[in-house]
């Protein structure tokens, strides 16, 4: 009985020896990275800055009006609204303020649908990048002059840095925490090793010629960034990260919203994960592209909440069923490896006491993903909505 165990169990310890050990290779990697500081770029790059708004008649117009505190010159960047179902009064207000606004009415709605429609209409020759936005996006104030001087390096397409703009609730800060560590993991640590960072579905800014020819072939009603990154990992383009410029994004503030967030993001990752893993890697031993294969492997990865959780089950259980596990106690040291990967990836600006009140959450939040795990069948092929206030 104990050797049918140990044989059912090998398969699990394998997967989640896999999430442990990468996660702490790259969380290692960025805890003792430090960012060199892009030089000065001559070139003044002109940007379209792309709001796709569905409903949130007031977070856009406080997000609109956020970019009139923005020093890069004033002449060089256009910010676009693509208005599905804003109120007409907001559009006249938006327009008021000198802003583009591009009406859109679609009978199922989707981002893809509304940047391909909003690049449609402009005249994209007036700019040389887009730059995606949330309706609730913030940029700081020197955000644009950073991003100008980051795309030397970088002139393809670079993810931008979203921070959180509230921590009001816990789960706000558990999403604040998981996002920064994301930042550190999938970004920081792999641009470190020369891979790709990670796109996130705004503050990412691409060559507007590209971008709009791109968009082309994206019809994604969920997930539409990590149809980007398969597509461009495919053919060997690199994507950059700019961790100094700073986007801030709200974060969920209730747990319905989180589930509903939770399982458009997995749906998309499972859906690209069935489509594409076997062509990565194909990639891999015929074109040596490790980078495309490498956001695969970032698919196969659960949720940090939820490998966390079920490492600590399992690492309970070998510490007293030892006879249970192949290697006995081994098991172990998932969580703890994990734990660890967790805490140097998490920036010191959270390592705090709010964060530790929100961590009573985490069993809550860890049920709620595993309930999402049965529930998404379809979710890829439906418009979820993220309210904002």
């Amino acid at each position: 009985m104990k050797q049918l165990i140990q044989i059912l169990l090998i398969p699990l310890l394998v997967y989640l020896w896999f999430n442990a050990i990468y996660l702490f290779v790259f969380a290692l990697i960025a805890f003792f990275t430090r960012n060199k500081k892009p030089e000065s770029n001559p070139v003044r790059n002109r940007f379209l800055l792309l709001y796709p708004a569905y409903k949130g008649d007031s977070v856009i117009l406080n997000s609109v009006r956020e970019c009139g505190k923005l020093t890069y010159d004033r002449e060089k960047f256009t910010v676009c609204v693509i208005a599905d179902r804003l109120k007409q009064e907001t559009v006249a207000e938006i327009r008021s303020m000198g802003h583009a606004v591009v009406e859109v009415h679609f009978e199922n709605s989707t981002k893809s649908k509304s940047l391909n429609a909003a690049l449609d209409t402009i005249d994209i020759s007036a700019y040389d990048y887009a730059l995606i936005l949330d309706i609730d996006n913030v940029m700081e104030p020197a955000y644009l002059n950073k991003l100008n001087d980051g795309l030397a390096a970088s002139p393809l397409i670079v993810q931008t840095h979203r921070v959180a703009k509230n921590l009001d609730t816990d789960m706000a800060v558990l999403d604040a925490v998981s996002e920064e560590i994301n930042n550190s993991i999938f970004r920081k640590g792999h641009v470190s090793l020369g891979l790709s960072s990670a796109l996130i579905g705004s503050g990412i800014a691409m060559k507007i010629t590209e971008f709009k020819a791109l968009m082309k072939e994206i019809q994604a009603v969920g997930g539409f960034d990590k149809e980007m990154e398969v597509r461009l990992l495919r053919d060997a383009r690199h994507i950059g990260y700019l961790e100094d410029a700073l986007v801030y994004d709200e974060k969920v503030q209730d747990s319905t919203i989180f589930e509903n967030q939770r399982k458009r993001w997995l749906s998309a990752q499972f859906h690209y994960l069935r489509l594409y893993f076997f062509d990565s890697l194909k990639h891999l031993v015929l074109k040596a592209n490790f980078d495309y294969f490498d956001k695969l492997l970032q698919f196969l990865l659960l949720p940090r909440v939820m490998i966390l959780g079920l490492s600590l089950v399992v690492g309970v259980l070998a510490l007293f069923f030892p006879s249970w596990f192949p290697g006995g106690k081994n098991a172990v040291c998932i969580p703890l490896l994990i734990l660890i990967s967790l805490y140097l990836a998490t920036p010191k600006w959270l390592r705090n006491k709010r964060t530790l009140i929100a961590l009573r959450r985490i069993p809550l939040t860890f049920l709620i993903l595993f309930r999402t795990l049965f529930r998404l069948k379809g979710a890829n092929k439906k418009f979820i909505h993220t309210p904002h206030s």
